[in-house]
């Protein structure tokens, strides 16, 4: 299944490995893309977005969410590579290991969650528009999909369009992305930090 818009030349989407990710991933790696004063900020970021009960969905997670300890939210689920990660992630009520570069589509029924997650690995998604309209389908009416990105990353991983891009290039990529699978009101929204790590939030949500 593939969605990428013609207009995005091909090239754009290559890593420099291309190996099945399954391989790359295979360890566990307990480690953050993004320093404190940053993950501060997107946790306050989603104390702003999110409501008690939301059902949640964690996409590309891994042994943290960075969601606020003290919201009491419905669901979590969490969607990775590596088990043992998603194992070590105690906010997280469920979990499934799944190749969103196998498999775009996503293994959860219509309209399950509030709010779909992806917190510093878009980049690593070669079929990004596929993945985004899934996510669109998961969604419940109005419901909301934050990306939150920076700019540290497994470089061998990351497609080359976020290789070659600046931060409001990347909100731009991203933002396209959500338009055409079916996103409605798409904001780009700049939160870095003073002397920390940047933070480039794509939000959009489906139509009621």
């Amino acid at each position: 299944m593939t969605l990428r818009d013609p207009s995005f030349p091909a090239e754009l989407f290559d890593r420099e490995d291309e190996s099945p990710d399954e391989l790359f991933y295979r360890s566990p790696r307990m480690v953050t893309h993004i320093d404190d004063a940053t993950i501060y900020a997107l946790t306050q970021f989603y104390r702003d977005q999110l409501s008690i009960g939301t059902h949640v969905l964690d996409l590309m997670s891994s042994f943290v969410s960075h969601l606020p300890d003290e919201l009491e939210l419905g669901r979590v689920a969490g969607l990775g590579m590596n088990a043992e990660e998603l194992a070590a992630n105690r906010r997280l009520d469920d979990w499934v290991v799944h190749d969103l570069n196998r498999e775009p589509v996503l293994p959860f029924a219509d309209a399950s969650f509030d709010a779909v997650l992806n917190a510093v690995s878009v980049q690593y998604l070669v079929d990004p528009v596929a993945v985004f309209s899934s996510i669109l389908r998961v969604l419940r009416p109005r419901g909301v999909s934050i990306v939150a990105m920076s700019h540290r990353c497994f470089p061998s991983k990351a497609i080359r369009a976020f290789h070659s891009s600046s931060g409001p290039q990347r909100m731009e990529f991203v933002g396209r992305f959500c338009a055409l699978a079916g996103f409605d009101d798409v904001q780009h929204i700049d939160r870095s930090p003073l002397g920390a790590d940047p933070l480039w939030i794509v939000i959009a949500r489906k139509a009621s």
